[in-house]
């Protein structure tokens, strides 16, 4: 999804410690780490003498481009994993320094928190590879190792690099203190339900007036780009190649379009429409992730015996169906939440983004456990139920959605008379009583200042590699297909048969690895586009 609706990391690979993330809470970023805020300029110590030379002849950025990046371990302390995966890679990490307002560089500063894994074969380097793993809001600083791994033999020619966007993960901290990880909910049944959510938009962008309101301005996808065009020349190289997931797919665009002449080989995978991206982002993908939902169904329906939930796949929809209508008439309790009409459609929602087995197995298991509650009988919920109800019920993960709901609020104005909703919420009826009362939903951004910058309007050509599975429901393929249509030079590359959410070294698909290293090597996309075979095992 462009936007995902709860942390964790559920686009990598299940095996070794991605496969720890993604078995966690599933979609976008990790725990977040507090990051510094640095006041005025930046130190001493990360300027050059070219910085100094190039200030002199013009370039208001020279302090940020010319300083002197102190490269460290990347480790925090003995029991981050994350940490451990990163230095057994060999990779270093270190803070650059970027403006908070690009209009006024010579002002406050913030830091961007980046991991490296060098070249190893530098006789043929190609340069950086710059990632993204999505969200908005996604930490990516731990990626490095397993892109690296998906890279093979190409990965040794470059310096593989992984970025906490500002305000995100272990970079400068933005946090508005809420009390939970994201800004998405269900509108629930009828009016009242409607008003509740209203009243709890109101009460979350209050939260980020009040604890962020010296950030809030800043948290936009095009100071991201310009954050990316520092660390460029922070790290030495003219040109960057960028691979980016999900919304990591629309700041490649946007970057692509800003620093045209800065970009190399550019492999965007999940891709967003960005007409479609905005704070009501959801509302394209109503119907990619009914479809989902059924698949998932018809799979928990050849698991009956594990899970109980109804012998045919309309019998299983039924099950939840008829969940969303028990939390309507009485919040479900689950361990020591309470799963409300508003809560439950974004927990089934956040198990829809991987096509395997394990992600399936998750959300049943899920499902078994809130019609347990609905029954009335004590619940301790299982491992990927519980880490989604602390993130959507609890302020753990506030500093995510504060993050996302900034970033999104920032890129593109949202409507603000409430009646808006009110309307969309009712022409769409009752046909979808899961999905559309989500993506029709009022959220903050009809509570916030305007963006201080049109959004993007992205360039015209790049001859880019697109890739997305055809049932992906989160950035549907409709909206890939919509980029490449506007960029004739670029090339798609189509998993079919999956509704899986980012593939190339997630999904297990050798036809779509191999394309996008043999990109990543010559830097000439393929011919034709391809369209890959999911895998049969």
């Amino acid at each position: 999804m462009t936007a995902s609706l709860s942390r964790g990391t559920g686009h990598r690979p299940r095996t070794g410690r991605a496969g720890r993330l993604a078995a966690r809470v599933a979609v976008a970023a990790s725990v977040c780490l507090t990051g510094t805020l640095t006041l005025g300029a930046a130190p001493a110590t990360a300027l050059t003498a070219a910085a100094t030379a190039a200030t002199a002849a013009g370039d208001p950025l020279a302090r940020y481009h010319h300083q002197h990046l102190h490269w460290k371990s990347c480790r925090l302390g003995p029991d981050d994993t994350t940490d451990k995966d990163l230095e057994q890679a060999g990779a270093r990490c270190a803070d650059v320094t970027v403006p908070l307002d690009y209009t006024h560089p010579e002002g406050r500063t913030i830091t961007v928190a980046i991991s490296r894994i060098r070249a190893t074969d530098s006789a043929h380097r190609i340069g950086a590879l710059l990632l993204n793993s999505g969200g908005p809001g996604g930490q990516t600083i731990g990626d490095p190792p397993w892109v690296r791994k998906a890279m093979k033999g190409v990965g040794a020619r470059y310096d593989v690099v992984g970025v906490d966007p500002r305000f995100v993960g272990r970079s400068t901290e933005l946090d508005c203190h809420w009390p939970t990880g994201s800004m998405f909910r269900g509108a629930g049944t009828g009016r009242a339900g409607f008003d509740r959510m209203v009243a709890f938009s109101v009460d979350l962008a209050r939260r980020c007036r009040t604890n962020a309101g010296d950030l809030l301005p800043y948290a936009t996808t095009r100071n991201t780009a310009r954050d990316m065009d520092v660390i460029r020349a922070a790290l030495g190289d003219r040109r960057i190649s960028y691979l980016g997931y999900s919304y990591g797919s629309y700041l490649g665009q946007v970057y692509a379009t800003m620093f045209p002449d800065r970009t190399d080989r550019v492999v965007l995978d999940g891709v967003v429409d960005p007409g479609r991206y905005g704070p009501r982002l959801l509302r394209s993908a109503e119907q990619a992730n009914r479809d989902a939902l059924g698949d998932w169904a018809g799979w928990a329906a050849a698991h009956e015996a594990t899970y109980g939930l109804g012998r045919t796949r309309s019998a299983v929809l039924a099950t939840v169906n008829a969940l969303q209508s028990a939390a309507a008439h009485t919040p479900l309790r689950v361990g020591g939440h309470r799963v409300d009409e508003h809560a439950l459609p974004v927990i089934v929602f956040n198990g829809l983004s991987q096509d395997n087995p394990a992600a399936y197995g998750d959300l049943a298991q899920a499902v078994r456990d809130l019609r347990r509650a609905a029954d009335g009988r004590a619940v301790s919920p299982s491992p990927w139920l519980a880490g989604t109800l602390d993130f959507l019920l609890t302020g753990h993960d506030s500093t995510y959605g504060s993050a996302q709901t900034s970033i999104l609020c920032g890129d593109v104005a949202a409507p603000r008379d409430p009646e808006t909703y009110w309307r969309d919420l009712r022409r769409a009826g009752t046909r979808d009583k899961l999905f559309a009362p989500v993506a029709n939903d009022i959220n903050p951004c009809a509570f916030w200042a305007p963006p201080r910058e049109r959004p993007t309007t992205i360039r015209g050509d790049l001859p880019a590699l697109l890739v997305n599975a055809t049932g992906d429901p989160r950035t549907t393929y409709r909206g890939a297909r919509t980029v490449h249509r506007n960029w004739p030079s670029s090339r798609l590359v189509t998993l079919s048969g999956a509704d899986q959410h980012a593939v190339y070294g997630v999904f297990g698909s050798s036809c779509v690895d191999a394309t996008v290293n043999a990109y990543l090597t010559t830097g000439h996309p393929p011919a034709h586009d391809i369209t890959c075979p999911r895998p049969t095992s």
